[in-house]
């Protein structure tokens, strides 16, 4: 394993003033690039493995409970006490090698899953795979910013968005026809294994991370930001438990702490929108059932072509909107999270309540679209202020927030419609009673955070940093 890495003179890198030294265009980008490909692997297994969910339960023999079990609790129980402590690698070591050894964790696992025998063998399988993938969004996020001046951070961000737009439009067509391919196939026996027709997606499947983790040593180590003055240190005379402390995160959470007026509203505002927005997204198709009518054929054809169309339209809107905005305000970042937020807001109860399903499904594609848009600046407003030396870290926790909280979301309208509404046919009240306290508080959070972010940026920038 690679020593931490150390900043070259970081006496004249943190003076006030002092011109960063960045890495090449084609470098920049190259990086990106394949930082978007393993995040494409990523939301493509994520996607494929949902469309297998009915062979597995069916072959596995699983109950409902189990087999959201598989999908969800697992992985989230993971990123807290593992995720967190990866990160830290991020914040130490060279950031390539992070990522390249978790994308080659995340193919072998998925590959590895393809021959789980048992239900106890998949749900591990699905843990470690969760355990291997946990650094890479922190690990990714830090290393862009320190590839991209701030100026065009945010449209890297922007680009680095068609991972997951690729991965979610592409999983269901491509991984649909590869279940209906292998349904047909005979189980294979290979000396006591027995491999499922199904089986087989996942093992070819974790083949392109292998080959993803070896792009990622191709990748130039971008120089890190030298440590603010103030910034909290590891104690030279720490014992075990104090540094075991701080692979957990205490010190990224007393960062967090410390500048509450910057990071609180930030957090706030994802976990409750991550709350409504994955609520949403589960209820959507029953939604759609009880007050339409519509069929899933139905639902999901429109649907694919409002996701990929406001998805795209989102990533434009994103980049231009705080490219306009930085030439005005240094709050860019949050100010235009702030505005899509709103509109996040809006669109989403006007969905709701729309009388027609066209309409509705319209108004939900431009909910995303704001959706969309207002994530580019919100991650990039948080690696902006992040401590740079723990900004794996503080990022994990804030993608935690949104990871924990969204997947809370189903259950919260759920139990809205079965506490507070009780018709199931009535389920558009859920829907409007969460999205109708939820998403305006979101909004009021983000805009109250606009004025500390900004005075945290200035001072940033009269440091030098």
């Amino acid at each position: 394993m690679a020593g931490p890495t150390v900043v070259a003179d970081p006496e004249a890198a943190a003076g006030a003033g002092a011109e960063r030294e960045w890495p090449s265009t084609g470098a920049a980008y190259w990086a990106l690039t394949v930082i978007v490909l393993a995040t494409f692997i990523t939301f493509f297994d994520a996607v494929t493995f949902g469309m297998l969910a009915e062979r597995i339960k069916h072959d596995f023999g699983l109950t409902d409970s189990q087999l959201g079990f598989l999908a969800g609790p697992a992985s989230i129980i993971c990123y807290l006490f593992v995720g967190i402590p990866l990160a830290r690698l991020a914040d130490i070591y060279p950031r390539k090698y992070v990522l390249a050894g978790g994308a080659a964790v995340v193919g072998l696992i998925i590959s590895l899953g393809g021959l789980a025998q048992t239900f106890v063998q998949f749900v591990g399988s699905r843990v470690f795979l969760a355990a291997g993938g946990s650094a890479h969004a922190p690990s990714s996020y830090s290393l862009l910013a320190d590839a991209f001046p701030p100026k065009t951070l945010t449209r890297a961000f922007a680009l680095l968005q068609f991972g997951f737009i690729g991965g979610t439009v592409l999983g269901p067509l491509i991984g649909g026809k590869l279940v209906v391919m292998t349904a047909t196939w005979a189980p294979y026996h290979l000396g006591p294994l027995t491999i499922r027709g199904w089986q087989w997606i996942l093992i070819v499947m974790g083949l392109p991370g292998l080959l993803v983790g070896l792009l990622f040593l191709t990748v130039t180590e971008p120089k890190r930001m030298a440590p603010a003055s103030d910034a909290p240190k590891v104690p030279v005379d720490a014992g075990f438990g104090r540094r075991v402390l701080t692979f957990m995160g205490l010190d990224a959470l007393r960062a967090i702490n410390a500048k509450p007026r910057v990071y609180y509203p930030l957090f706030g505002a994802l976990a409750l929108s991550a709350v409504e927005v994955f609520g949403l997204q589960f209820w959507r198709v029953p939604f759609m059932v009880r007050t339409f009518g519509w069929d899933e054929a139905q639902i999901g054809a429109a649907l694919s072509i409002t996701v990929l169309i406001g998805s795209l339209a989102g990533l434009l809107l994103g980049s231009v909107m705080v490219e306009w905005l930085a030439k005005r305000h240094k709050d860019a970042n949050v100010r235009a999270a702030a505005i899509c937020a709103a509109g996040v807001m809006v669109t989403t109860i006007a969905a709701i309540l729309m009388a027609t399903p066209w309409a509705s499904i319209v108004l939900f594609g431009i909910s995303g679209m704001f959706g969309m848009a207002g994530a580019v600046p919100q991650n990039a407003a948080v690696q902006r202020v992040a401590p740079n030396e723990m900004r794996g870290q503080v990022t994990a926790f804030y993608l935690f927030m949104f990871t924990f909280f969204g997947a809370m979301g189903s259950f919260v309208v759920g139990r809205v419609q079965d506490a507070v509404v009780g018709d199931p046919n009535q389920l558009w009240k859920a829907l409007l009673i969460t999205a109708g306290t939820l998403l305006p508080i979101a909004t009021f959070l983000m805009i109250r955070a606009i004025k500390p972010y900004r005075e945290e940026v200035e001072r940033l920038e009269a440091a030098g940093l």
